[in-house]
């Protein structure tokens, strides 16, 4: 099979996904989520006049001539309206929250008063209508305030709540399992013999699915042996996963079997090798209404594939519109050779150059090396068969958020 083009397989990838269903979700579940209809406001806020400081509740006109003497009729709390009404030189005393009570248009802050038992002496002027906060200064009821397709930030949360809404509609999260295969895999903390390795592509695409707010299956590590890998992928698949990745295995040695297995499961492959570097033996395909993808076992090859690929993948399944890091422009910081007839993406650090930023790949680009991956700030795209490139040439940079 010919390698495919990254924009190709891209394509290919998100072809026919569809934002999966909605659901309502409380606000303590529904951090991260994409709305999945316009949400209104369902009151006004603030509901009426409000002091916005402690002091005096009284009439612009009584307290024009300083000092003023005013008689203090009542208090007004937060949440304890006052029933009684301002009238000509009379004050109720009033606090941060409280309704305005009718009669009064200005709030006196208590700093700028004296009190003398049921008098108050106000010693600086206040304009009409200061200290007062008016019903529907934040928003009135009907407003739409949160649209469709946003990701709900925590401000967001904090705004629907204030608009009376104690659910919301978002997409379903995506369920995405996980499986890494190998022999020469052993966990972290574990005792690697000859020839094994620390598994560590399970805890960067598990980051990776957490961070795009969709649930996770660890799946864990499989021995390079047919029947266990059958099962694996079973599990995922009673699990309900919407997308299952498997990382490594998928290659083409006498011990890479993931392809043979999910192949025994009835999967319909939409294209396996892409012209990128890292990440050539990339897999795409269904198992049913699982998709599956399958990046390969060298840990920054599984990352970049993951990045590239399953966090569009992921987005678009729960309703986001923004699936891609934004392409950025930078300047080379390094000469760089002619490329081949792949995509090459390369780790780069990022600094601020002069009026531009400066992206410098990392001399060493193997795929094996989590050093430099965690060092890097950005990915410099070389599209195929580009020019050398010397520094100080413009370049495009995808940013590594997480």
């Amino acid at each position: 099979m010919a390698l495919m083009p990254v924009g190709e397989a891209r394509e290919k990838v998100l072809a026919g996904v569809e934002p999966l269903p909605v659901e309502r979700a409380t606000l303590s579940e529904a951090f991260g989520r994409v709305l999945a209809g316009d949400l209104e406001a369902l009151r006004t806020q603030p509901p009426e006049d409000l002091s916005a400081m402690d002091g005096y509740a009284v009439r612009g006109a009584d307290v024009a001539d300083i000092p003023a003497r005013l008689k203090v009729i009542g208090e007004v709390a937060a949440g304890r309206p006052f029933a009684g009404r301002v009238g000509a030189g009379e004050a109720a005393r009033i606090f941060t929250g409280g309704v305005l009570p009718p009669g009064a248009d200005t709030v006196v802050i208590q700093e700028v008063t004296e009190r003398e038992g049921d008098t108050v002496i106000v010693t600086a002027s206040t304009r009409t209508g200061r200290n007062v906060r008016r019903r529907g200064l934040d928003f009135s009821a009907g407003e739409t305030l949160l649209r469709r397709g946003e990701r709900l930030t925590s401000r967001d949360l904090a705004l629907a709540a204030a608009m009376n809404h104690a659910t919301v509609p978002v997409h379903r999260r995506p369920k995405v399992a996980v499986v890494a295969t190998g022999d020469e895999l052993v966990p972290p903390g574990s005792e690697a013999g000859p020839g094994q390795i620390v598994h560590s592509n399970g805890f960067a695409l598990g980051a990776l699915i957490r961070a795009e707010g969709a649930e996770l299956l660890d799946l864990g590590i499989v021995a390079d042996v047919l029947e266990p890998t059958v099962v694996a992928i079973e599990q995922a698949r009673q699990w309900g996963a919407d997308v299952l990745v498997t990382a490594g295995g998928a290659s083409v040695g006498e011990y890479d079997l993931v392809q043979q297995a999910l192949s025994s499961m009835g999967l319909e492959l939409a294209f396996w090798k892409v012209a990128l570097r890292p990440g050539k033996p990339l897999l795409h395909g269904r198992i049913g209404a699982m998709r599956v993808l399958g990046v390969p076992g060298n840990p920054v090859s599984a990352f970049v594939c993951a990045f590239l690929f399953l966090v569009p993948l992921v987005r678009r399944l729960a309703g986001r519109a923004d699936l891609d890091a934004e392409p950025e422009s930078a300047v080379l910081g390094t000469d760089l050779p002619a490329n081949d007839e792949r995509s090459d993406y390369l780790r780069a650090r990022l600094t601020a150059g002069d009026g531009a930023l400066v992206a410098t790949p990392f001399p060493l680009q193997d795929s094996s090396m989590l050093a430099p991956l965690a060092q890097a700030d950005c990915l410099v795209i070389r599209p195929p068969f580009a020019p050398p490139a010397p520094a100080g040439s413009p370049c495009v940079i995808l940013k590594l958020a997480l």
